[in-house]
């Protein structure tokens, strides 16, 4: 929803508040964005869960993170809602969206509240599904769709709360130039928490589609192609911020590495036969992709050529982007399947799910279906040029409605 708003008369040296009469940060945008980081580890404890144990229970412990993501960040939103159209001010509500014709809420706030409610929908209906067909054997069964959906909707509302504070802050606040540096340099690194954990969130949705074995494939390229430059793109031109997509990866990529390292040191034994690898801890989840590499050459550029129009940025930033992204993961994925320098509690490539035999012929290499011929690759990756291309263009007219989000 793209709405403009004329900035309030305000006489000289004012402050135009950011929520109610104080030009602080609403406590309900931190709450969002933990939030956000909530579902997002809770989502990836509890695909470890799965690898390590097996079948999980409704109130079992990454469960657990999940809802209280799903809580927080409706209690609050929702309460934010109240607040504004009880209790506030005209500006808070020339500020925000009419729902219904008589609730007044950010977009944001809106977002999250709906995603909330979708997430503790799907509670009883995976519970259900569980005890009627047993253990998924893909991410994204009926009741994982919904509530993927609902995480999504929690994460792109923290991120559209924190954008719409910034541009009220780039375009009406009137306070000291050290306050609204301060205001910005927070607002940014808030924007960089949520943006990193949605971009995570999509990355575990696909990562059955991008999974080690697959880097030798140019399928890979052509899904990454059609997923990753939209998203980051939009990002650096949401926020005018020299190094957004470098910081928004660097958080994914963190967040990942971190949950890597610590959850494989908590004890698990599996509970659901048949057990082939048995294991005494649980097993890890993914080592990140090297997003962070196309990132960093990707704001570079942007910056460099801001003054051309979108569909030549379109050419420069989405060849670029495939370019770095090719020659990054195809060497990463050598090196992740095929080194014995990868088998550790850094990279993690010796994980593996119970239920699969560990003597696998090609737990190490690369199996035949896994390569492609030179004719193939070439015609693959001349797809995903095309597709980055496009995912580019769209993540640039994309961006653009986000810097004017206001509301």
């Amino acid at each position: 929803m793209e709405t403009t708003i004329s900035p309030p008369t305000v006489p000289p040296g004012r402050v135009i508040p950011l929520h109610g009469s104080s030009a602080e940060i609403p406590r309900y945008v931190y709450a969002t964005v933990f939030s956000s980081f909530c579902v997002i580890t809770g989502l990836i404890w509890d695909i470890c869960w799965h690898m390590s144990i097996g079948r999980d229970g409704l109130l079992s412990p990454p469960h657990l993170i999940i809802y209280l993501g799903a809580i927080v960040s409706g209690l609050f939103s929702g309460y934010e809602i109240l607040r504004t159209t009880f209790w506030g001010n005209p500006v808070e509500k020339t500020k925000s969206v009419k729902v219904w014709g008589f609730f007044y809420s950010s977009l944001g706030a809106l977002f999250c509240v709906w995603g909330a409610l979708a997430m503790l929908t799907s509670a009883p209906f995976d519970d259900w599904w569980h005890n009627t067909y047993g253990l998924d054997i893909t991410i994204l069964s009926p009741p994982h769709t919904v509530l993927a959906l609902g995480i999504i909707s929690v994460q792109f509302g923290a991120m559209v709360s924190v954008i719409s504070l910034k541009n009220h802050v780039k375009l009406f606040f009137n306070g000291t130039t050290a306050r609204k540096k301060m205001l910005n340099k927070v607002l940014f690194w808030l924007f960089a928490l949520s943006a990193g954990f949605l971009l995570t969130m999509w990355f575990t949705l696909l990562s059955e589609n991008l999974g080690n074995r697959e880097m030798h494939q140019s399928g890979f390229y052509v899904v990454a192609s059609a997923v990753f430059p939209l998203f980051l793109i939009a990002l650096g031109k949401a926020v005018k911020n020299k190094w957004t997509i470098t910081a928004v990866t660097a958080v994914y990529s963190i967040l990942l590495l971190v949950t890597l390292w610590i959850i494989p040191l908590f004890p698990a034994e599996p509970k659901l036969g048949p057990i082939i690898h048995h294991i005494d801890h649980y097993q890890g989840f993914k080592f990140p992709l090297l997003l962070i590499l196309p990132a960093f050459v990707t704001d570079i550029l942007r910056n460099r050529y801001a003054y051309l129009n979108d569909w030549m940025l379109t050419l420069i930033l989405g060849t670029s982007f495939l370019i770095v992204f090719f020659l990054a993961q195809w060497n990463a994925g050598t090196f992740l399947v095929e080194s014995p320098y990868a088998r550790n509690w850094f990279f993690g490539s010796h994980y593996w799910y119970f239920g699969s035999n560990p003597n696998w012929e090609f737990r190490y290499k690369f199996p035949p279906w896994a390569l492609e011929t030179m004719p193939e690759r070439l015609k693959g990756m001349g797809i995903a040029w095309v597709v980055c291309l496009i995912s580019t263009r769209i993540g640039l007219k994309w961006g653009n409605w986000m810097n004017k989000i206001q509301r």
